[in-house]
């Protein structure tokens, strides 16, 4: 009977412990590249696994990011590319699955060789000069572990060619973890990769390859300085570096004038990024035109750290805020939504929850897409206009008289035309608790059912306050007993409810140990007895180091409790011992003969390790500033269980 029942026995504890171990992922799902070519024409498709919808959520749909192996790129479903010179070139391609409960899936390069020019309508990589010259734009927000592919376009705008640098910084200081892991980067104007120390030099003047645009392209000119968005590259760069822990330089040579090239850096997301999927991470590109001049151009670029790719989302900066800035800080919102419907979108209405710890006196809208100027006031709008209407929880954002195509609309292949956002920005309250918030948006498309979007976090360091606290002690069981001390706090900085607390007090404590009176009876030389009396009495000083560590909980703004454990020992003890010796006549103590006295005294440190537990009770300023405290503590060694009466400042 035993070796069945021990079967059944060890076949149940496999199927328990397969049950509590949670099995990853590792289903991967691949994209195909596919391609049709007349000579260096190229049609490319994409061939993708089936999407794997989310019940209640939109219809799922692909976007695309084609990296076409000349340095140009494309965001439609099925590209048309020419390309300009024989040769090899690498394409990839970067799927997205918005809406989908999968994996994105994951492809190959291909290789397509052009051997014969058969279509001379070679188009330039586009201008990017209403971009003023530079553009950072990516494929995707981050998912933890997932890769992410970033652009970075430059065009030379001066009339002269070129040679200048090109900086992208990444992974936030503010954050503990890196978010971000550079796998690759692919350049296709040579550009190269350089190392450099934090602040900016600048080349000496060379006028050896500047050159006007004209037809023998031979006319040589002077270096002038033209002015850009940024003068100052020594600060811009060692402000970037304290911004991030990590950057990539690269530097270019000979870019002729209006010539556009991009750079493509794929990253991989770290499993350390920060778990708060609605708060926003930044990269910053730098731009130099030329390096011989310090005008530069910089941009940043935002992305919500999200859980999954939908389009319809909100996010805020306000992931890790030091809580004592507060009143300096304008924390920014933006609401991203795309309209996946068959036809355009006339009217968007976003509302939008707004936590009590803001003030809506201090809102203003930073930007928005469609662009379009603020409705009037007390009048129906005939033009497109956002109209914003603040209660006492909510903002409501109405985008009237617009056009937003639909992502399932005829003739419409740039994704991005169907995306549209908010961004506003607030500041806090004069006074407010120190708690996380969540606020989420409800879009509606015209008369269509609304669309919930993820909650945006606002969050704030738990910061640092040290307090100073000063007292005394009361031994109930002790004689004599008078005991100071000093001390200092450290705990999070004006926690709302529970919060940890350590402390060091520095006490001087002195009382007198019982005294000890002995009677015997002695023999003196000459045979006679006498009664001798010994009274033995000891005062006990020290200095005591006491190491509490307790959990606090605020009741209200001015009464807090707290309970927990601590440590002490006496740094230092000194015992001074004073014995009286009473000598009688016969066996009474009615006629004292003599008195004599004897003292000794010791010293010892780091003694009389003690343990236990303490309760608290202040009244005052529970969270920041001053108040009165009562504590009991009690000691695992008999007669040191104590009262502490004190007074605490936090800062």
């Amino acid at each position: 009977m035993k070796p069945p029942l021990l079967s059944v026995l060890f076949a149940l504890f496999s199927i328990v412990s397969f049950s509590q171990i949670k099995v990853k992922d590792t289903i991967t799902r691949r994209a195909n590249i596919i391609y049709n070519q007349n000579g260096n024409q190229v049609t490319f498709k994409p061939e993708t696994p089936p999407l794997i919808p989310i019940a209640g959520a939109p219809k799922p749909s692909y976007s695309y990011l084609w990296e076409l192996g000349d340095g140009h790129f494309s965001k439609e479903a099925e590209p048309k590319h020419v390309y300009k010179n024989k040769g090899t070139y690498t394409t990839r391609l970067a799927v997205t699955n918005n809406y989908d409960n999968g994996k994105p899936p994951a492809t190959r390069p291909k290789k397509v060789a052009v051997n014969d020019i058969t279509d001379t309508n070679y188009k330039d990589i586009a201008s990017i000069a209403d971009q003023n010259g530079f553009e950072i734009l990516k494929n995707c927000d981050p998912i933890p572990e997932q890769e992410m592919v970033v652009v970075v376009g430059y065009q030379n705008l001066e009339n002269y060619v070129s040679s200048g640098k090109l900086y992208l910084f990444y992974n936030e200081k503010q954050f503990k973890s890196n978010n971000f892991e550079l796998v690759d980067f692919r350049t296709y104007a040579n550009e190269r990769e350089i190392k450099e120390n934090i602040v900016a030099a600048v080349d000496d003047l060379d006028d050896t390859k500047n050159y006007l645009a004209s037809a023998d392209n031979t006319l040589k000119i002077k270096k002038y300085r033209n002015t850009t968005t940024e003068e100052d590259l020594d600060a811009s760069l060692s402000d970037a570096h304290k911004t991030y822990h990590n950057v990539s330089v690269l530097e270019f040579d000979d870019v002729n004038p209006g010539e556009t090239h991009n750079v493509f850096y794929t990253f991989k997301t770290t499993p350390e990024m920060i778990k708060d999927t609605s708060a926003t991470v930044t990269m910053r590109g730098i731009f130099v035109p030329n390096r011989s001049f310090k005008n530069h151009k910089i941009k940043n670029l935002e992305m919500e750290i999200v859980t999954s790719h939908d389009p319809n989302k909100m996010g805020s900066n306000g992931s890790l805020i030091n809580y004592r800035l507060v009143r300096f800080k304008r924390v920014k919102f933006k609401t991203r939504f795309q309209n996946n419907g068959e036809g355009p979108a006339r009217m968007i209405r976003l509302e939008t929850d707004i936590p009590d710890m803001f003030d809506k006196k201090t809102f203003q809208i930073e930007g928005m897409y469609p662009e379009c100027p603020i409705c009037p006031k007390g009048e129906e709008p005939t033009v497109s206009c956002l109209d914003t209407i603040i209660k006492q929880k909510q903002i409501f954002f109405t985008f009237k008289n617009i056009y937003l195509p639909g992502s399932e609309q005829k003739n419409v292949h740039e994704k991005d035309s169907t995306k549209g956002f908010v961004r506003y920005s607030m500041k806090f309250n004069e006074d407010f608790h120190k708690v996380n918030t969540r606020s989420r948006t409800a879009i509606i498309f015209d008369k269509n059912e609304p669309i919930i979007t993820n909650y945006a976090t606002t969050r704030f360091l738990p910061g640092i306050s040290i307090g100073v606290k000063a007292g005394y002690n009361f031994y109930p069981n002790l004689d004599n007993s008078t005991s100071y001390f000093v001390g200092a706090t450290i705990s999070p900085f004006k926690s709302y409810r529970f919060y940890w607390q350590a402390e060091w007090v520095n006490s001087l404590n002195k009382y007198d140990s019982s005294v000890n009176v002995v009677d015997e009876t002695i023999t003196n030389a000459n045979g006679v007895k006498q009664r001798q009396r010994t009274t033995t009495s000891t005062e006990n000083k020290s200095v005591n180091w006491e190491v509490p560590v307790l959990i606090r909980y605020n009741i209200n703004n001015y009464i807090g409790i707290g309970a927990g454990f601590q440590t002490n020992i006496n740094v230092s003890q000194e015992q001074n011992q004073s014995r009286r010796i009473d000598l009688f006549e016969g066996d009474s103590d009615k006629l004292i003969i003599s008195t004599r006295t004897e003292s000794n005294s010791a010293k010892n440190s780091l003694t009389n390790l003690k343990t236990g537990l303490l309760f608290d009770l202040t009244a005052g300023f529970a969270r920041i500033g001053p108040s009165l405290g009562a504590r009991y503590v009690i000691n695992f060694e008999q007669n040191f269980n104590y009262f502490q009466f004190y007074g605490i400042w936090k800062f």
